[in-house]
């Protein structure tokens, strides 16, 4: 059970009030026989925010968070931590970042700064090949609608000619 580890998040209706030095208390006092009632579990607790970056960004520590990009589809984003504190923000076997998806209820993406910086790369990279791929389709409709056009003068002369000679 040593390795096991909580994460709280506390939130104070009273401005003046810090929850979360208020729950470890003088010394970690509160917090160590929480503890010690937990058998050793030991507890992260972290400030909560209705504003979902902040709350994310609060949930990863001990790792400082330099971004939180939200996806678009659901309740997933990206966070990117400075490339030296990955491991501290995924934790041992992966714990911090999973207590803090869990607490935050969102699916958490954990980059370093630079894995981040070739992320963006490779997205503009496709978004570049879409761009093209899609305007080169459009170039070929155009055309593939001239020809269709030219063809369908083509015919329409030919039944006039067909129609005078037939006239003769």
């Amino acid at each position: 059970i040593r390795d096991s580890r909580s994460k709280v998040a506390v939130r104070s209706r009273d401005e003046n009030i810090d929850p979360v030095g208020t729950c470890v208390g003088q010394k970690g006092q509160r917090v160590q026989t929480i503890v010690n009632e937990l058998n050793g579990e030991n507890m992260d607790i972290i400030e909560y925010s209705e504003d979902p970056a902040t709350f994310i960004r609060n949930a990863m520590s001990p790792a400082e968070v330099i971004n939180v990009i939200f996806e678009e589809e659901g309740n997933s984003c990206i966070v990117v931590v400075p490339d030296y504190q990955l491991s501290l923000a995924i934790g041992k076997k992966g714990q911090n970042a999973r207590l803090a998806a869990r607490l935050t209820s969102h699916k958490i993406d954990i980059k370093s700064e630079t894995a981040y910086e070739e992320y963006l790369s490779e997205q503009s990279a496709e978004i570049e090949e879409d761009y093209l791929v899609n305007n080169e389709v459009e170039l070929t409709e155009e055309y593939d609608a001239f020809d269709e056009a030219e063809i369908i003068a083509d015919v329409e002369e030919i039944e006039e000619i067909e129609e005078i000679e037939e006239q003769d």
